[in-house]
């Protein structure tokens, strides 16, 4: 369970000061599938960062399965990171010389855990790609890519995963499919929060919260 408590974030001082996020409240049950809307500079990837520990907030908390990680440091968080939280971006950031299943490997790598190649397979299978596991990213369409991607995401057996636009370079058809793939890990009970621009992506989750200007406009 993950809890946002009253959390902004503010960069700069004085009359130069721009708020990004302003007194944002939110909180993630185990197996939710929350959407976040809003207009491009609402704060949406400001949220998503600062509980994915990638940024920190001017006040507030974040807390995760009752721990507080917002005041942690940053090898605490690079833990979490590679267990608790997992990201997937807009852009799939593979390393271009590695093949798709050395790609999935590279968090377990970091992490010092099992490196054996069968965990990383497991989840290429689980997205549809153990028949590209040898394929480097450029041999890989953008769907293919974001595939890999999600599987890397998935490696280390998160709780949550934050999802930042991942269908936003996608064509319809292409974004559809990870949309049900997302679909599949929620009712598998990994809890999301996703980042879109796109209503009919809104409408699959559980819960929307559009934010507008850094603050909570709507929740529904």
């Amino acid at each position: 369970m993950l809890e946002v408590k009253c959390v902004s974030k503010f960069y700069g001082e004085g009359t130069t000061r721009v708020v990004a996020l302003d007194d944002v409240s939110l909180r993630v049950d185990d197996g939710d599938f929350i959407a976040v809307m809003g207009p491009s500079g609402s704060g949406k990837s400001t949220l998503l960062n600062i509980i994915g520990g990638l940024d920190q907030p001017s006040r507030g908390e974040v807390i995760l399965d009752g721990r507080r990680i917002d005041d942690l440091d940053e090898n605490a968080l690079v833990d979490i990171r590679r267990g608790d939280i997992a990201y997937v971006f807009q852009q799939y950031h593979l390393l271009p010389s590695l093949t798709a299943i050395e790609n999935v490997l590279l968090p377990l790598l970091f992490r010092g855990g099992d490196t054996r190649p069968k965990k990383a397979m497991d989840m290429l299978r689980r997205v549809g790609l153990e028949k590209r596991a040898d394929h480097k990213p450029g041999q890989l369409s953008g769907g293919e890519q974001q595939r890999v991607a999600i599987a890397r995401a998935l490696v280390g057996d998160p709780s949550l995963i934050l999802a930042d636009e991942p269908t936003g370079n996608m064509d319809q058809k292409t974004g559809t499919e990870i949309l049900e793939l997302f679909t599949r890990l929620n009712r598998d009970g990994h809890s999301i929060i996703m980042v879109t621009h796109n209503p009919e992506i809104a409408g699959q989750a559980g819960q929307t919260i559009v934010l507008k200007d850094g603050r909570v406009e709507s929740t529904s």
